[in-house]
């Protein structure tokens, strides 16, 4: 077991405010620090090392201008087979989109990076969720975009607002599918000696 540290400073290199929710219901205290990282997909490249590479990229780059600090970054994808659907340029590719994913499996893959700045050592992770969708008619993927509510999402939908209506099934980590696995990103922040609340991270706080 990683030896406890006191007063680790944390940031979230993100600027999702449900990531930031999900940290905050982890019982951690931390700071915002939103990324400045284009999130380009290379061509070939599969889902999975795609988000572990963006999710690099976006830890090193807030970890750079951070001073003394314990950088945690994720990058969400969702893929169909090997293609990833990312987020939507505008509405109608989001339209574009919400077509592909009716009546479909498909998965959520979150790349995760942490990365002390004290000593430069990083751990790096992806975690995916299997999500089936029932199929949607023109007028409620219509609805939906029109809503606002795919905009800036991957995979243009929220599971955690109101598409969960649309999904029938979920095999694996749920906050996964929001944008942070919470489980696995407890365990790596363990090994950085950085422990949440007490009551909120399974530990007593002593």
């Amino acid at each position: 077991m990683s030896k406890r540290e006191a007063n680790v400073r944390i940031v979230l290199a993100s600027a999702s405010p449900r990531r930031a929710a999900l940290m905050a219901e982890m019982g951690y205290e931390f700071e915002v620090v939103p990324p400045q990282v284009d999130e380009v997909f290379e061509e070939d490249a599969a889902p999975a090392e795609t988000a572990k590479r963006l999710a690099v990229a976006k830890a090193e780059e807030v970890a750079a201008r951070a001073g003394t600090a314990v950088v945690v970054a994720a990058d969400t994808v969702v893929a169909l087979g090997r293609e990833i659907l990312g987020k939507p340029l505008d509405r109608r590719h989001a339209a574009e989109i919400l077509r592909k994913l009716s009546g479909s499996t498909h998965e959520v893959i979150t790349g995760v990076c942490v990365i002390d700045t004290r000593t430069g050592r990083r751990a790096v992770d992806s975690v995916s969720t299997t999500v089936t969708m029932r199929r949607m008619t023109e007028a409620e993927i219509r609805e939906y975009v029109e809503s606002g509510e795919a905009d800036g999402k991957a995979g243009a939908y929220a599971i955690q607002e109101t598409a969960d209506r649309y999904v029938v099934r979920v095999d694996g980590s749920a906050t996964n599918v929001v944008g942070l696995p919470t489980e696995r990103l407890r365990e790596m922040l363990r090994a950085f000696g950085c422990w949440g609340a007490a009551g909120k991270d399974g530990e007593s706080g002593n």
